[in-house]
Formats: C-alpha cells, structure tokens, sequence
C-alpha cells in the first residue's frame, strides 16, 4: 500500500524549484529595467498629443511648441529627450509632432539593451 501511494506522488523537486527560481528572478530584474523606458514613451506620446490637440498650439510657431514641450516634459521629470530633438511638421492636414530616440539599458557586465522609440502625434 505504501509503495503505491509512493508511486503516485509529484512535485518539484528541490533542484527544479532552484532553477525555476533564478528563472523568474531573473525575469523580474529584466522587468523592472525595461517597464520604465516604456512608461516614459507612452508620457512623450501623451505629451505630443496633448500639444497637437491644443487649439493654442495649431497656429504657435515652433519655439512655442518646442517651450510647451519642455514645461510638460519637465512636469512628467522626461529627461531622455529635449525639447530640440521634436520634428514639427505643419501641413493641410494640421500639426504633427514626432521624436527619435534610444534607450540604452545596461542588463550585466558589458551587454546592453539598445530600445529604439519613435512616438509620433498626429492632429485627430
């Protein structure tokens, strides 16, 4: 009787446990590194949005535009970009607004991990 019962027991083991373990650990770091610099994309792409869609800012000239960003950016503490690095373009179909830029994460030792973002904004 003991030995079915014996028979018919799982589980984990102690050394599967370990390397689940490190496994999610791991995944975690990795996590609370990279979930910042999304966060603060979706911030600029608020951003470009709100100054697109502000009646004030559809006739401003660019150094308006480019001062309005650096108040909300600086609001937000968004010190990946500046103000300068805004691509503003004005055509029929209104103001758009967009940015290029990276983010370089340092993960262990010498290997990074290089995030490229383009948040863009157009009038809707």
């Amino acid at each position: 009787m003991i030995k079915a019962i014996a028979n018919t027991q799982r589980g984990v083991s102690l050394s599967g446990l370990l390397i689940w373990s490190v496994v999610l650990i791991l995944a975690a770091i990795g996590g609370m590194k990279i979930i910042p610099a999304y966060v603060q994309d979706a911030e600029i792409k608020s951003i470009l949005s709100t100054i697109v869609n502000d009646s004030e800012m559809q006739g401003a000239q660019s150094k308006d535009i480019r001062e309005s960003f650096s108040k909300r950016a600086m609001m937000n503490n968004i010190n990946v970009v500046s103000a300068n690095d805004i691509e503003i373009v004005k055509d029929a179909r209104g103001l758009s607004l967009s940015i290029s830029y990276q983010v370089k994460i340092p993960l262990a030792g010498n290997a990074s991990l290089l995030l490229e973002f383009n948040p863009s904004s157009v009038k809707k």
